[in-house]
């Protein structure tokens, strides 16, 4: 009797589990309808054709636009961040009207339709996307970057033969030898459940039933085939969780790059050398201290933060200008100590304490260690509760080490509305350099000798990486233009991206100019080169205004400037000489009166860095034009 009524539990339980198996298929369906609904499509790589598979729309790409995304991935053995990067490569170039494997710029989108053909040589090609910056999402909400890898998935499934025990073990399922029910060694029924090893009726179950297994291989076949089926059903659900893990791993890698990034980044900081260096830079000591010390109305009774304070010595001179309150916040554990230092050993330390009765604070300065983004987990600052927000935060051609990102997202939450920040405005300005700008005449007479050939190989080299130096203004050849402007009461983060347009004309009088009177003035321009200004303007310093410059045409600052070398010098000539038709434009021949330059500065897969690319048009007198292959940098 207890034998029947345990064998009729245990049936119950089988069909309570049986129904719970149908209802997860049935909420699979579920899903599997609903993101097939929620599906706005995939967009071409490049047109604005939209398909609803990637297969469909990889096999127009392949029929009309020449790109055989499948024989591309095969025969280069691109993996899924290869794919990624490539996907993101060939999106960027079409938005430039460039083709993807022979880099050719088309004026229109449609004269590039016409263009695209067989990549030549894959191999080469591959090495154009092979930069990390092209994990970044080039086009925003890309569906196509997370469902590209479904065929490969596919195809895997059809190509691969099951294996048992990876089969139960990829789709998280043992057998529940509780729920084998064997009668007459002819027939059984499997249930497929989630391990539970601490059911002691599962461990006894399987013993008993041990024994009888020997008998049912052709059952346990027949169970295999129900799993693959099985597998088939929830096949949709398992590629989703696949895909979402790949996702959670490219999210991963990309922030331990970041938090590696941002460790030497402040680590790099913790070297006094580099502080002796910007404490040295008269120009920018005097620049801050002046703007600091000589605008009473502003910091006299204010709240201060300063923002990557360093040893300290602007929030010091916030002190020392009569603030009320001094927050210096810094990320490096070395320098937070060393400025905390600092300020005890002057007196203006805030200890939390008072002194007497006078009710006086012994200090103004507080210094908290870490990145202005997780100050909230150290210091309670009430938001919109500061007077005025104090940084340095400026690096090479103005944007390396994307710090200003840092003195936006503590303007936002806590500077006062009509609140100061010091400095208020940056501009970045670009002009083209003559032979003098460059290494090419140290090399040829050294103690002497010749060694041009060596000053050859590093003009080359200086055209594929960009070169902090300081430049003779007597070596700037042209006139110096803006490039980009910044209001930092305004500017938004991703306004550190940007495209700018510029032109350029050479200088007239210039002393390094080969000419006679007979002959129109010939200068050669070398590259461009950059520079930058921030401003402490009249907006907030209404008694003395001041400008931070690190022109070539001001005192040199341990900024210097920052040089971008061209494959090969231009020729320039002002006023209008006569043009040989048949010569290239930019020869001594055919000089160009103008150099169109446009430039991008964008921030770098790889943080704190900048990417800076730029294109380079020169124009006849006769209205000509010559352009030359696009050059990428990374600062």
């Amino acid at each position: 009797m207890a034998e029947k009524l345990m064998q009729k539990v245990e049936m119950e339980e089988l069909e309570e589990e049986e129904e719970e198996v149908e209802d997860q298929l049935e909420d699979w369906d579920d899903w599997n309808s609903d993101e097939e609904d929620s599906d706005r499509g995939f967009i071409c790589l490049f047109c604005n054709m939209k398909y609803s598979s990637t297969e469909t729309l990889f096999e127009h790409c392949s029929s009309t636009h020449h790109f055989d995304f499948q024989s591309i991935r095969e025969s280069l053995g691109l993996d899924f961040y290869g794919c990624f990067k490539l996907i993101n490569y060939v999106r960027s170039q079409v938005a430039e009207n460039r083709c993807w494997t022979c880099g050719l710029t088309c004026q229109s989108n449609k004269d590039l339709l016409n263009h695209l053909h067989e990549p030549v040589s894959l191999g080469d090609s591959k090495n154009f996307w092979q930069d990390d910056k092209y994990l970044k999402p080039y086009m925003q909400e890309d569906s196509l970057l997370h469902s590209f890898a479904e065929d490969e998935d596919g195809e895997d499934d059809c190509t691969t033969s099951v294996d048992r025990e990876e089969l139960m073990k990829e789709l998280g399922i043992t057998l529940d030898f509780e729920n084998i029910c064997i009668d007459d060694g002819n027939t059984f029924d499997l249930v497929c459940s989630k391990p539970d090893t601490n059911d002691e009726n599962v461990r006894k179950a399987s013993s008993s039933a041990s024994s009888s297994l020997f008998n049912v291989g052709d059952q346990l076949e027949k169970a295999m085939v129900d799993l693959i089926e099985t597998k088939d059903n929830i096949g949709f659900t398992h590629k989703r969780q696949e895909d979402k893990h790949k996702r959670l791993q490219f999210a991963e890698t990309v922030a331990k790059k970041i938090k590696n990034a941002n460790e030497n980044y402040f680590g790099s900081y913790s070297s006094f050398g580099i502080h002796r260096e910007m404490i040295s830079d008269k120009v920018r000591m005097d620049a801050y201290m002046g703007a600091i010390l000589n605008n009473p109305s502003l910091l006299n009774g204010a709240t201060i933060l300063d923002v990557g304070c360093g040893t300290g010595i602007l929030s010091l001179f916030a002190a020392q200008a009569g603030a009320s309150r001094v927050i210096s916040v810094e990320a490096s554990h070395k320098m937070a100590s060393v400025a905390t230092q600092v300020a005890k050993d002057n007196g203006l330390l805030w200890n939390g304490s008072f002194t007497g009765g006078n009710n006086q604070c012994t200090g103004v300065i507080n210094v908290v260690q870490g990145m202005i983004e997780e100050l909230d987990e150290s210091l309670n600052i009430p938001p919109n509760s500061v007077d005025v927000l104090l940084s340095e935060w400026m690096g090479y051609c103005l944007l390396y080490e994307s710090m200003v990102s840092s003195v936006l997202y503590a303007r936002d939450r806590w500077l006062k509305p009509g609140g100061a920040i010091l400095p208020d405005t940056a501009t970045i300005f670009v002009a083209g350099f003559g032979r003098g700008g460059t290494s090419i005449p140290f090399w040829e007479n050294v103690y002497g000798f010749n060694m041009s050939c060596i000053g050859k190989e590093v003009a080359q080299d200086a055209a594929q990486l960009p070169v902090v130096d300081v430049v003779d203004s007597h070596d700037i050849v042209t006139n110096a233009v803006v490039l980009q402007s910044f209001d930092l009461v305004n500017m938004k983060p991703q306004e550190m991206d940007f495209t700018a347009s510029v032109e350029l004309e050479p200088k007239s009088g210039h002393p390094g100019d080969n000419h006679t009177d007979l002959q129109p003035k010939i200068t050669w321009c070398y590259g461009v080169v950059l520079w930058f200004e921030t401003g402490f303007t009249s907006r907030f310093c209404k008694e003395v205004p001041t400008v931070l410059s690190t022109s070539p045409y001001s005192p040199e600052t341990h900024w210097y400037q920052t040089i971008f070398t061209f494959r090969e010098p231009i020729a320039m000539a002002s006023g209008k000489p006569e043009c040989n038709g048949m010569a290239e434009i930019g020869t001594e021949t055919c000089p160009a009166m103008k150099i169109q330059s446009r430039i991008s500065i964008v921030r770098a897969e790889q943080h704190r860095c900048i990417d800076i690319s730029l294109e380079t048009v020169g124009i006849c007198c006769d209205g000509r034009k010559r352009s030359w292959p696009v050059q990428i940098f990374r600062l």
